[in-house]
């Protein structure tokens, strides 16, 4: 039975970029020893780092003045780095789910964090709107896709001060204006390859600006100095990554996968309105393009642990919703195929039909 992979993370890769991983763990660049096994001081391994990065800079047209650097720790590590890095007396954030939430609690080790919204009083179901940015805050902390509870931020926002973005879950899933940014960040095991390399694109300017001193590992200039090698970096990551660059670029870049996004969404998000049995938690000009929840019906609640079996039946995995919300969560990044998405809705027209 064809399987169809929903997990949010880590989550389904591209085939053709499987297929180079497994190639290169036998024999990488020609050289007669496997990926896992190099020095990452062979020609072959900084040729990958150079054109790395060099694809970031063309699919999200990255401007001049910015770099990308490649650093092991996940996100969660990140919500540490960048108060270290770039906070004052003062940062804001903004609390649109879990992970801002605990971005929000390493900052406060570092100065005054000022909320300025948050959606927790309604289970983070919705972006707020309508909040002011204090002028006085050294960034704006900002989650743009939160994986839990499917909403998103669809647009670039205008900052007053720096804007800090933790794109972990829809960075390359649509194009995206990087001059608008201070930094972004994120986990590859959503849309640009598997978990063990996190990605900083920063421009370079905003660094050294505080007072405190800075643990070498922990400051960015200290990784932009060596180009992402000041210690051995995840290379088996890295070069997934690189490989799932080339997809992304041969697809046609970023316009062509937003228009590949919205079609596999849509074709959910209808189903999920259409169909008596299922109803959607977020608020529909919120929705996320990468993760799609919905829970049962009113008067079929009964039914939520008939319909997962049904599913995993089909072939479905990983539509469990997490854990602290329950439900059902459709996660379809970029290399989730739009068969998927058909596959999971015949699956729940099926199943109405049987009710």
């Amino acid at each position: 039975m064809k399987k169809h992979n929903f997990n949010a993370g880590p989550c389904v890769l591209p085939k053709p970029v499987i297929e180079s991983g497994i190639e290169a763990i036998k024999n990488f660049d020609g050289t007669g020893i496997g990926i896992l096994e190099i020095s990452h001081r062979t020609p072959g391994w900084e040729r990958i780092m150079k054109e790395t990065e060099e694809l970031w800079k063309e699919l999200l047209n990255i401007p001049e003045g910015y770099r990308v650097i490649f650093l092991g720790g996940g996100a969660s590590t990140q919500f540490l780095y960048v108060p270290y890095n770039l906070m004052g007396k003062k940062a804001a954030y903004l609390q649109t789910g879990v992970w801002a939430k605990k971005a929000t609690k390493e900052a406060k080790l570092f100065g005054e964090v000022d909320i300025v919204a948050s959606s927790e009083d309604k289970t983070y179901s919705y972006i707020p709107k309508n909040y002011t940015i204090p002028a006085d805050a050294s960034y704006f902390h900002i989650t743009t896709n939160n994986t839990i509870y499917g909403t998103e931020i669809h647009t670039d926002m205008d900052c007053p001060v720096h804007l800090v973005a933790d794109m972990s879950s829809d960075i390359l899933s649509r194009p995206v204006d990087v001059s608008k940014y201070a930094l972004i960040y994120g986990g590859a095991q959503k849309n640009v390859g598997p978990a063990g390399v996190t990605f900083v694109i920063v421009r370079e300017d905003i660094l050294g600006k505080t007072d405190r001193p800075l643990p070498t590992m922990i400051d960015y200039r200290t990784h932009l100095k060596d180009s992402s090698m000041f210690n051995t970096p995840p290379v088996f990551s890295i070069f997934v990554m690189h490989e799932t660059l080339k997809w992304i670029k041969e697809l046609g870049g970023l316009e062509a996968m937003y228009k590949i996004n919205k079609e596999k969404a849509e074709l959910l998000y209808n189903e999920i309105d259409r169909n008596k049995m299922f109803v959607g938690t977020a608020a529909k000009e919120d929705r996320s393009l990468m993760n799609i929840c919905f829970v049962m019906a009113e008067g079929y609640k009964d039914k939520e642990a008939e319909f997962m079996e049904f599913a995993k039946s089909k072939g479905m995995v990983g539509i469990k919703g997490h854990r602290s919300v329950g439900g059902f969560r459709a996660s379809t990044y970029n290399a989730c195929p739009i068969e998927s998405v058909k596959a999971l809705v015949e699956c729940m027209q099926e199943f109405e039909s049987k009710h």
